[in-house]
């Protein structure tokens, strides 16, 4: 660990309420990050100019602006890394990571998912929990690998499924939860490290080569 405030690059799709509970979170110095850059894969998502407000420095990489996924994932990855990160937090980014940022910054991608992982992965996962009937389902949050939703998972909090439940209202009250679980997962990760032992992660412990 390192007695400065961890740098995050936060990726964004749209509306940056993740983002700004972080942000909220790093006032507190004792929090121990901030926000080095907020990036996002369309110019006008909404959670830019809620970065822009609070001064903090934005990049724009839209897929719209390359000839090909791979040009895209090179862009991306280099922009990422121009902010020089301690952690990546994806906050509501709607595109998978390629190869290029996950091999840059291997291990340091945080990613949050609507769904307690393993169960309900994918794109639809509030939906796909209410259609299965279960009477609990929560959010993750979780290392990024090359998978879809299976990276190792760092922490979940389960919200139960009430009977009047719309899929609205359902993913409504995740995303509260989510929120908090994502603040608290990056900052226990910033100030007391992580471990990771195949898919066992463990919070609050570093080792050589984890943590920042």
């Amino acid at each position: 660990m390192t007695n400065r405030p961890a740098r995050l690059v936060v990726l964004i799709s749209g509306g940056g309420s993740i983002m700004s509970a972080l942000q909220e979170a790093c006032i507190d110095a004792g929090f121990g990050a901030r926000i080095a850059a907020v990036v996002a894969d369309r110019a006008d998502a909404g959670g830019l100019q809620i970065a822009a407000a609070a001064g903090l420095p934005t990049a724009t990489v839209s897929p719209r602006d390359f000839e090909s996924r791979e040009l895209w994932d090179t862009a991306l990855a280099r922009t990422v890394a121009a902010f020089e990160p301690d952690l990546v937090v994806c906050a509501g980014f709607m595109r998978l990571i390629g190869a290029p940022l996950l091999e840059a910054q291997a291990g340091r991608i945080v990613n949050t998912h609507p769904a307690l992982l393993p169960a309900f992965p994918g794109a639809h996962a509030v939906r796909d929990a209410m259609a299965a009937g279960v009477k609990v389902t929560g959010c993750t949050v979780m290392l990024v690998d090359a998978g879809v939703d299976t990276g190792p998972i760092l922490a979940q909090q389960a919200v139960d499924v009430r009977e009047n439940d719309t899929e609205d209202s359902l993913h409504e009250r995740i995303k509260a939860v989510e929120r908090e679980l994502v603040v608290s997962t990056v900052g226990t990760m910033v100030r007391s490290g992580w471990t990771v032992e195949g898919r066992v992660t463990r919070l609050g412990t570093t080792a050589e080569g984890t943590g920042v």
